[in-house]
């Protein structure tokens, strides 16, 4: 597959194990987990490129993405992070780095440094690992973000858990306000 087949074959993926699994018919676990097979059948029926769509075509898509945002083991494919189907997803809590980045538009600032930040319409907060990162995120939000620099190691230490989504992108349930500076 090239390029732009393997980002439509992402999106449509993400869609399906991250906003809609019940359009693709597809029953995910309590850790987002779904079996294969019924994912390629479905998506299958959905474009005409995709009608001897295979795993190795989601092992190739997973490889070669710049974001890591799907994972498959054996018969079995979930995504990371960016959920928001209903109902939470278990995550396992683990430590983040010192300090994460998040990018915003200018409009919400005063909201967030007086509620903290909060999943929106995900399951968690998404932070970046690098500034560079956080401010691509915020692109979608603005056209002139701003990244804010997150007191990971301090938020932790006060009892917010932080779950990695992967190498570039950690999740919180919520982040409070007293960790969120600008840079």
């Amino acid at each position: 597959m090239n390029e732009t087949a393997l980002t439509h074959l992402s999106k449509a993926v993400s869609h399906a194990l991250r906003h809609e699994p019940w359009l693709y018919e597809l029953e995910l676990d309590d850790e987002g987990w779904t079996d294969v097979q019924p994912l390629l059948s479905a998506l299958r029926g959905q474009d005409p490129a995709w009608l001897n769509l295979q795993v190795a075509d989601l092992e190739e898509m997973i490889r070669q993405s710049s974001k890591k945002r799907h994972e498959l083991n054996g018969e079995r494919i979930r995504a990371l992070y960016g959920h928001s189907i209903p109902g939470k997803l278990k995550k396992q809590p683990a430590c983040p780095p010192d300090v994460l980045y998040h990018g915003t538009s200018p409009k919400l600032l005063e909201r967030i440094f007086a509620e903290g930040l909060k999943p929106m319409g995900r399951q968690y907060v998404h932070l970046s690992v690098g500034r560079a990162t956080a401010r691509e995120v915020g692109l979608r939000k603005s056209s002139l973000p701003v990244v804010l620099v997150i007191d990971a190691e301090e938020a932790f230490r006060n009892d917010c858990p932080f779950y990695e989504g992967n190498d570039k992108v950690w999740l919180a349930d919520h982040v409070p306000a007293d960790c969120i500076r600008r840079p």
